[in-house]
């Protein structure tokens, strides 16, 4: 590994780590069954470092150039990316040599992209749960359709992910319902919902992987225009 964590930073870590499982057990979970995905999108790669310090090797990026520079800088094979943000298909080509899960799969030209530049992608189908016009996902009813596609062109479909409806934690939770109904009935394993604040909220609902990066990092730095591509 070519970047190594301070120790401050994985001490950090490693207490954000314990204070979530405590969470995901007091929310009526197996800690084991519901896996942690340290988001690092806008920090350093020192977040990584820290993260696979503490067994976290699978992270969370929204910004593809952001994703390539810091895997670079970290070596090659150190983690496992999941892209998160809102993904436009010309930036499939730059980000396909490293990631390893898409979690916002959520229309036919995403698909289309995946299939030339990534074949045989692992991916999530992201819904948009809460009908919030600025988050990104397909409707419930697109989801089937979405799913077939994906699987006719070569894609590995794994799950589905949402993003929590704005507000209070609670008001979150019948979307998470919902998203958790739709993996049952599609037979989907991974069902991705949760984030930092609303976390026990999904977890309580049946999540099998929450996305955190506050709880481990604190708070995200400024992130300016120029790194958001």
């Amino acid at each position: 590994m070519s970047v190594v964590a301070p120790p401050d930073l994985v001490r950090r870590v490693a207490e954000g780590l314990a204070d979530v499982r405590r969470r995901i057990a007091a929310a009526g979970r197996a800690v084991g069954d519901v896996e942690v995905l340290a988001v690092t999108k806008g920090f350093g790669p020192e977040a990584m470092a820290a993260a696979c310090a503490n067994g976290l090797v699978d992270v969370g990026e929204n910004y593809a150039q952001e994703a390539v520079a810091k895997t670079a800088q970290l070596g090659p094979g150190i983690v496992r990316v999941h892209f998160i943000g809102r993904l436009q298909s010309n930036k499939v080509r730059l980000l396909a040599p490293v990631v390893a899960l898409w979690q916002t799969v959520d229309r036919p030209s995403l698909v289309d992209a995946l299939a030339r530049h990534a074949a045989g992608a692992r991916v999530l189908v992201q819904v948009n749960v809460s009908d919030e016009p600025r988050k990104g996902g397909c409707r419930d009813a697109e989801v089937g359709s979405l799913v077939d596609a994906a699987r006719a062109r070569g894609l590995v479909v794994e799950g589905l992910m949402t993003v929590g409806r704005t507000g209070a934690p609670a008001d979150a939770r019948p979307g998470f319902a919902r998203l958790r109904s739709l993996c049952d009935r599609m037979g989907l394993p991974v069902c991705s919902m949760g984030m930092t604040d609303d976390l026990d909220v999904a977890v309580s609902e049946g999540a099998t992987m929450v996305r955190v990066g506050s709880a481990l990092f604190g708070m995200r730095p400024p992130t300016a225009p120029s790194e958001l591509a």
